[in-house]
């Protein structure tokens, strides 16, 4: 077999010529032969592990993976890095750690891929911050790569209906309220996850996955596979072969991600619901990949972006449920054909946007996807607030939110663990407006996602009757007038920090206004008396997150 030199634009410094006989002498004790090793070296990196099952079949398609490499010439190698379960931490000192994992992931990857000289990448992500990490590493790095989705649980079913993993979090507030018995919960808690794959709702693993295909980087198709679909195995194969033929064209992901290339995987999020952490992940990404994006251009693709499919959080349907209705190509054909979408942006079969689109069919027999012509609403979902509490932005997402306006009292707490402890003994109540502070990049540090907050809330009937803002963060499965990403955090001694129990706010997501009556006198009066709280951690990876970590509002990203 003769190789392209092109090809090995990396891995010829570990396998070629007699100084590099030591190196090949490591590749021989795994069993490589002289041919391998001379082949373009493509490695195969996966979050596979046995924590979450949005991972636990990873090491299936990673395996697929190196065939589909081996088939086009390649020489496989196959890593792995971390993942965190966000269910499973949620709710607890844990979720700390889930925005973190997303800078080690991304580190991980290239740093591995720095070593080893690595010509090109197969990324494989199932769970919610793998997915931005390993797409942030392939910008980084800029070498040759594809990404994978692990693919989206099936939905469970309890009393004949479909459920997920949000039915079990608001399930506990109905619980603590007498609204279900033990025998209830314990049975849905059984349901609801039926086997492999990521949160079944369009919930930030399955957002973020449909942003990836959308912006290029995933092969067409393959966001809204199940997990346990054999089409899954086969896209994994794909995707292995796929990174070959971006070497030989060289294409890299900078060629790739482009301003437009973000606008569009916007777009897509927006038209969706989809999760208000694809605002921190998307700006990480770009961030890493050089394109100037900023949290206003949320605004202003969402503006002119509708919102046609009815997935839940703030709708009735799941990721599955898209995948049969044709997937992210048809919705995304859609938007093209209306004008929403930048068609001439590159991905990853080499061809744009345009030419992958060029023989999908539209045909609307679902309730799952609405025509743009008569979208479930003009505008997307993604809403950036802007005042005197969140003066960098907080972001809102308005699907299935049934009330974009609150004015009311301030229900103030500092950290997570008060918040949860007051709802569930009655102690919110309707009109109010709850706020989570210190809870921040630096003050959590890692921006915790509030799920059981925010399930607590619903499952008690408050979800449409009160507010939140916090300068954490929501899981993509929360729904309801809540703010997250409130910037400068109360850590630095932002605005929030100034909020006493009673003050008046004022939460509008229809004009994008998050303030409080107070006169910008009385927040600087207040804010002169602030004291910085002491870091929570002093050493360890929380404690560089905590030293290192941007504001929310440019991503949450390590300087």
């Amino acid at each position: 077999m003769k190789i392209d030199r092109k090809m090995k634009h990396r891995s010829f410094e570990v396998s070629e010529g007699p100084t590099r006989a030591p190196h090949r002498a490591m590749f021989h004790a795994m069993g490589f032969t002289d041919e391998q090793i001379a082949r373009p070296h493509i490695a195969v990196a996966s979050s596979w592990n046995e924590i979450t099952p949005c991972n636990s079949h990873l090491n299936h398609l990673a395996k697929k993976s190196k065939e589909g490499v081996t088939s086009a010439g390649g020489t496989p190698f196959e890593f792995g890095t971390i993942a965190v379960s966000d269910a499973i931490a949620m709710g607890h000192e844990g979720m700390k750690a889930s925005l973190v994992s997303r800078e080690v992931i991304a580190d991980s990857v290239e740093v591995m891929a720095i070593a080893e000289r690595f010509d090109g990448l197969v990324t494989i992500a199932g769970c919610d911050k793998s997915l931005p990490g390993m797409v942030m590493a392939l910008a980084r790095l800029n070498i040759p790569g594809v990404f994978l989705y692990g693919g989206t649980i099936l939905p469970g079913t309890y009393c004949g209906k479909d459920v997920t993993i949000q039915d079990v979090f608001e399930a506990v507030g109905a619980h603590a309220r007498g609204k279900i018995n033990d025998a209830e919960l314990s049975a849905l808690e059984h349901a609801a996850c039926p086997g492999a794959g990521s949160c079944a709702g369009h919930y930030t693993a399955n957002t973020m996955a449909a942003a990836m295909e959308a912006i290029g980087m995933s092969l067409p198709g393959t966001a809204s596979i199940p997990a346990v679909d054999e089409r899954r195995q086969e896209a994994a194969f794909r995707s292995g072969a796929a990174v070959l033929n971006l070497l030989e064209k060289g294409i890299t992901p900078r060629d790739i991600m482009k301003r437009k290339s973000f606008e569009n995987a916007i777009a897509v999020v927006v038209a969706t619901g989809g999760s208000t952490n694809a605002v921190l992940h998307l700006l990480a990404i770009a961030s890493e990949a050089g394109v100037p994006l900023t949290i206003d251009d949320f605004t202003t693709v969402s503006k002119r972006t509708p919102h046609i499919a009815d997935l839940r959080p703030g709708g009735r349907f799941v990721m599955a449920d898209l995948d049969r209705a044709g997937g992210v190509p048809v919705l995304m054909k859609m938007l093209l054909d209306g004008g929403y979408l930048h068609g001439d942006m590159l991905t990853v079969t080499g061809k744009t946007i345009k030419e992958n689109l060029k023989d999908v069919k539209v045909n609307l027999t679902t309730e799952v996807l609405y025509p743009v012509s008569k979208p479930l609403s003009k505008t997307g979902t993604i809403v950036i607030l802007k005042g005197n509490l969140a003066p960098e932005g907080a972001v809102v997402k308005t699907a299935g939110v049934k009330n974009l306006r609150l004015e009311g009292p301030a229900r103030v707490f500092d950290g997570e663990e008060a918040a949860m402890k007051s709802i569930l003994a009655g102690k919110v109540k309707a009109g109010d407006i709850v706020v989570i502070r210190y809870e921040g990049p630096k003050g959590g540090p890692g921006m915790r996602e509030m799920l059981s907050v925010t399930g607590a809330l619903h499952g008690e009937g408050l979800g449409d009757k009160v507010a939140l803002m916090t300068d954490g963060r929501f899981s993509g499965a929360t729904h309801g007038l809540m703010a997250g990403h409130v910037a400068p955090e109360a850590f630095v001694g932002g605005p929030i920090a100034a909020l006493k129990e009673g003050d008046r706010i004022t939460f509008d997501a229809e004009k994008g206004i998050l303030s409080v009556a107070l006169t910008a006198e009385e927040i600087k009066k207040r804010l002169s008396k602030w004291k910085a709280p002491e870091p929570k951690y002093t050493r360890g990876a929380l404690a560089k997150f905590a030293k290192l970590v941007s504001s929310a509002a440019e991503g949450a990203v390590c300087r």
